[in-house]
């Protein structure tokens, strides 16, 4: 498999190549009142409004502002047999990788920060771990809402 590889804060998630779109700079975000805090603003990307995610909310990550590395990658995903242009924040775009499927083993269930069924799997490339996150469970309407308004209702 080839893949994009990403870090968000020290950890590095790895987003299939065929889904990537296109990497951008940070761009105007236009903030969206009563929004989930997992996709929070809307971007422009060539003239078609595009929702701008923030990966690391679904993961109970530290939210820190943009940094000089900071970067927005805009994929496509399955959604409900739909094709659907979706954007995520990056704090760092490290390069394009091939992934050994054979290396790629399920998320364990014990140990764990993150809900495992937001992983796809985790794989091993040289001494680093590499997160595989399923992109469509975590768009799907059912998902990213249920686990941002965990998150949520965690933090008030």
């Amino acid at each position: 498999m080839q893949a994009l590889t990403l870090g968000l804060q020290d950890e590095v998630f790895a987003i299939e190549a065929t889904s990537v779109r296109e990497i951008l700079d940070l761009v105007p975000v236009t903030e969206v009142p009563n929004a989930r805090p997992f996709v929070g603003g809307l971007i422009n990307v060539r003239g078609r409004v595009v929702p701008l995610a923030d990966l690391r909310v679904m993961f109970g990550m530290d939210l820190s502002p943009p940094g000089p590395d900071t970067r927005i990658v805009v994929i496509e995903i399955d959604l409900d047999g739909e094709a659907t242009i979706a954007a995520i924040l990056a704090d760092r775009v490290h390069d394009v990788a091939d992934i050994e499927t054979a290396s790629i083993e399920e998320a364990p269930k014990v140990g764990m920060r993150w809900q495992p069924e937001y992983v796809r799997g985790i794989a091993k490339r040289g001494e680093e771990f590499i997160i595989i996150p399923d992109m469509e469970r975590i768009f799907g309407t059912e998902g990213g809402v249920e686990r941002a308004l965990e998150l949520k209702e965690g933090n008030d």
